[in-house]
């Protein structure tokens, strides 16, 4: 038994019931920009990846204006392997000096970036792959670091090569793909004032670009269900007040620091909503934005 209508008319009762709940959604959310950072697990299984591309293909359809940002450590881990060039993380940011650098750019910009492309045309859709130093999007800046040395106690630089920071976002070319009835595919490589080109975080990209464009909703999909407290149990909703005090107690740690950080600076620079949720769920972001509650944690003003 797998819980389906076994008729037609019960398949076609229940397929209407699904619509009927959903349109309020649709009403609300007719032309918004939402921006949807891709990675992690979901981006390597196909059958998750290609639900994702017609998911993202959906939400064109039915009239909202999809922005993609998209990660690709594994790729990049991948072809240094096959390059035979060792990779190195501080702090979870890859070093990247200048050989490894053009291999970011040819993996992110190139394969990643045309496969997930790909994935939304063949679900219908009109998907168009960029990246940061397209059309001037981004322009970065080499990442400032410090570090407190235990035993000292005194706090050095480190040098990350070339890992970069958006310094500027010029949404113009976004703007003229969604236009034209496009959907924008950002790969995160920017480009500095002298031309050099940088590696930046796939998340801070997204969280931008959100707040450049003032998106209704920043989707940051990843591999847990969102914020959760200290007994586990997913937090729903948190404004930027409350996420700063869950840093400040412990509760918000650990790897989760950064996502949450990414989305309230989103929310400062004008996005209406960032939503931490988990990307391996089937319909992630379908369940997110068309149903009562959403899935994952949603961080407010």
């Amino acid at each position: 038994m797998t819980g389906l209508p076994s008729d037609p008319a019960a398949a076609a009762a229940e397929q209407a019931r699904t619509l009927a709940l959903a349109l309020p959604y649709l009403r609300r959310y007719a032309g918004a920009t939402v921006v949807v950072k891709y990675g992690g697990h979901a981006m390597g299984e196909e059958d998750r990846a290609l639900e994702f591309g017609a998911d993202i293909a959906l939400l064109k359809q039915v009239g909202l204006n999809p922005v993609v940002v998209h990660g690709g450590g594994p790729q990049i881990n991948a072809m240094l392997k096959r390059l035979a060039i060792q990779s190195t993380f501080v702090d979870g940011l890859r070093v990247t000096d200048a050989a490894m650098v053009e291999v970011v750019e040819m993996v992110l910009a190139g394969t990643v970036n045309k496969q997930v492309a790909g994935l939304i045309s063949r679900a219908g859709a009109l998907a168009v792959g960029i990246c940061g130093k397209d059309g001037g999007l981004i322009r970065a800046r080499k990442l400032r670091r410090t570090k407190r040395d235990p035993d000292s106690n005194i706090e050095r630089a480190l040098d990350l090569g070339f890992v970069g920071e958006p310094e500027t976002v010029d949404v113009r070319v976004i703007h003229a793909l969604t236009g034209a009835g496009l959907i924008p595919v950002i790969a995160p490589v920017g480009v500095g004032a002298d031309g050099q080109t940088y590696n930046i975080n796939a998340d801070t990209v997204a969280g931008a670009i959100a707040g450049a464009l003032n998106a209704t909703r920043l989707l940051m999909l990843t591999d847990v269900p969102g914020v959760l407290d200290a007994a586990k149990r997913l937090i729903p909703d948190l404004t930027v007040a409350q996420v700063e005090q869950g840093i400040a107690s412990g509760m918000i740690s650990g790897g989760m620091i950064p996502k949450v950080e990414t989305c309230v600076a989103a929310v400062r620079a004008g996005t209406k909503g960032a939503v931490i949720l988990d990307g391996r769920v089937p319909h992630a972001c379908l369940l997110e934005l068309f149903t009562e509650g959403g899935s994952g944690t949603i961080i407010r003003p």
